[in-house]
């Protein structure tokens, strides 16, 4: 039950635009904006109390990963963001990488891809910000974005 009123604490932290989005029952959301407006420590404890007592009548499975997804601690997120750095690193420190990189995404420009290498190279040498380690970081994303969702990203021509 305590799990329950930190949940709906943690939902009166949020700004409104968020509340908006996570579709909560009206009983809960105007218990959300009151406790919001409460200022009195006896009052508020109350309030979280009684938002406690409305979330045991409310699935909150999604609620906690929509939660976390903006919390940024979305598991899936990030394994995907840290396979991208492991391919960007193998990318930067290994040259044939990126022959087996294009076997996997025959669409990407090559020729970008080595431009920002060189570049991240040099930018070492001269202990300047990893501007270009960035830029392939952002490419390498829409790579792998853009094949994960070929519906979404690509234009279909059907061949004559």
């Amino acid at each position: 039950m305590d799990a329950l009123q930190d949940l709906g604490v943690k939902l009166t932290k949020l700004p409104s635009d968020k509340l908006a989005k996570l579709d909560l029952p009206e009983r809960l959301l105007d218990a959300v904006k009151e406790a919001k407006r409460i200022t009195s420590n006896g009052a508020l404890r109350r309030q979280h109390q009684y938002l406690g007592s409305l979330m045991r009548e409310v699935d909150t499975a999604p609620i906690i990963d929509q939660l976390k997804r903006w919390e940024g601690k979305h598991t899936e997120e990030n394994a995907h963001f840290h396979q991208l750095e492991r391919l960007r690193s193998r990318l930067l420190e290994d040259e044939n990488s990126l022959a087996e990189f294009m076997r996997d995404h025959p669409h990407a420009d090559s020729q970008q891809i080595r431009t920002l290498i060189r570049n991240h190279k040099r930018e070492v040498l001269a202990n300047k910000p990893p501007k270009s380690s960035r830029e392939l970081f952002k490419i390498l994303r829409e790579i792998v974005e853009t094949d994960n969702h070929p519906e979404e990203s690509r234009d279909f021509t059907p061949e004559d």
